[in-house]
């Protein structure tokens, strides 16, 4: 890997593809399609949390007994950009469908939303097993960087488009209706935005990342070897500890993540009473904080490594947790501690939640790219799609228990604040497990077995 140059038309190819999904993520999973489904599409805001929380758990659930063994028969048979394209568009048909679902289509609005969210996630896996091939490493940490900030940017343009065009307008363009007379037209075609986003600008990655020819005569033939071959890769994976260690932690800090990107907006709605606007003005600047973190965290990844730029990540995200969860008491403590005319008139809950959203975005983005760079740094060479299977494994295996103890503490406790609570236990416990990650380790093992 260290011997590679980088093609930067590839990489910028390669980069594209989380320029195209990121949307998905801010428009439909956390900003504006949960938030809708919570607040219109279900019952109420605590049912409605919980059915969410719900549809996030089945599909961590799929998704981590489908990415080792599909990342593992990609391995076999240079089917990786053939899955990839695959998932790309279920994820964009389904996203298509929802635009289709009517306030009160519970199981049909969470029905196609587990489609979505699954094609979505199973693509990302086998965008993120391109990473060894593009870069080496000396300069992974900023090439995962680029990826993660271009992303952010999609992101952030999209969001942009669905405020100004769609959401906040009082004549939203194609002349789609409002609110309920409207049957929340201009809401739902927020999904049409990033099916059409998804599947225009993820054309570049297709056409320009290299890649091996897929023998798709063999498919069948690959696919039972591969059954047969999972558990000797289960047991080969053994061989590299420092791997297992790494994962397991992420296992633990993802959930953490998984939960902030799938109830945030919510959080922020039911809780703090953000408007439609206001979570659309947070997507934003969440999208700004996390790019440019990203982005410049490379360059820290790459001088200080993927371990510690991980734990500073977390601690930032910790902190911000706190300042998110205690928002809404944190104005009347101050009051009673110093003093009513001693605490500034700006600092109500609303201005503290904005202040940990910047600390969440500005830290999360780095986050999730220095995660793949440390996995790509460990990866060998032969077990590209198969060892990112088991890292896609890791970010789901256990990420329905984040959104599933949310959704039970809300319901049990009739409160969002006590639910949402659970994430800085996740964040806190995956810290403490990365001290058992030696990075230096794991980097030999990588370099040997690809000699």
């Amino acid at each position: 890997m260290s011997n590679k140059i980088n093609n930067k038309g590839e990489v910028l190819a390669w980069s594209m593809y989380d320029f195209a999904n990121q949307p998905f993520t801010n428009l439909v999973v956390t900003f504006i399609y949960g938030t809708f489904f919570t607040t219109v599409i279900a019952s109420n805001e605590i049912v409605g949390t919980q059915q969410w929380s719900h549809a996030i758990s089945i599909t961590a659930i799929i998704v981590a007994l489908l990415s080792p063994l599909m990342g593992a028969l990609a391995d076999k048979g240079g089917y990786r950009k053939m899955f990839m394209l695959i998932f790309t568009w279920i994820t964009i048909i389904a996203t298509t469908v929802l635009y289709f679902v009517l306030p009160g289509e519970i199981l049909k609005a969470l029905f196609w939303f587990v489609i979505a969210n699954i094609g979505f996630e199973m693509g990302s896996v086998f965008c993120n097993a391109y990473l060894p091939d593009i870069s080496h490493s000396k300069n992974i940490g900023r090439v995962s960087g680029y990826g993660w900030s271009l992303g952010y940017f999609g992101g952030l343009v999209a969001l942009a488009l669905a405020m100004f065009f769609l959401v906040q307008t009082d004549t939203p363009i194609f002349g789609f209706g409002k609110g309920e007379a409207g049957a929340y037209e201009n809401i739902r075609a927020t999904n049409l935005l990033v099916a059409i986003w998804f599947a225009v600008f993820s054309i570049p990655t297709f056409l320009f990342v290299k890649d091996h020819k897929p023998d798709t005569k063999a498919f069948l033939k690959n696919a039972k070897h591969t059954v047969k071959d999972f558990r000797t890769t289960a047991t080969e994976l053994k061989q590299y500890p420092q791997i297992i260690r790494f994962l397991v932690a992420r296992l633990v800090y993802n959930d953490g993540l998984v939960t902030i990107f799938a109830f945030g907006g919510i959080y922020a709605a039911g809780t703090l009473n953000f408007t439609f606007d206001e979570i659309m003005m947070l997507g934003i600047v969440l999208n700004i904080t996390a790019g440019l973190g990203a982005f410049l965290m490379g360059y820290l990844d790459d001088k200080v490594g993927g371990r510690m730029t991980l734990k500073l990540t977390l601690i930032g995200l910790m902190v911000a947790m706190l300042l998110a969860v205690f928002a809404p008491e944190m104005r009347p403590f101050l009051q009673y501690t110093l003093g009513g005319s001693v605490v500034p008139v700006w600092l109500n809950s609303k201005n503290i939640f904005w202040i940990a959203a910047v600390l969440i975005g500005a830290f999360s983005g780095p986050n999730q790219a220095a995660s793949r760079s440390l996995m790509g740094r460990f990866t060998p060479e032969s077990k590209k799609n198969e060892f990112f299977g088991f890292f896609a494994f890791s970010g789901k295996a256990t990420a329905f228990a984040g959104p599933f103890l949310l959704g039970t503490l809300t319901v049990a406790f009739d409160s969002q604040r006590v639910g949402i609570s659970v994430i800085f236990f996740f964040f806190l416990l995956g810290f403490i497990l990365l001290n058992r990650v030696d990075e230096k380790k794991g980097m030999e093992q990588g370099a040997l077995t690809n000699q």
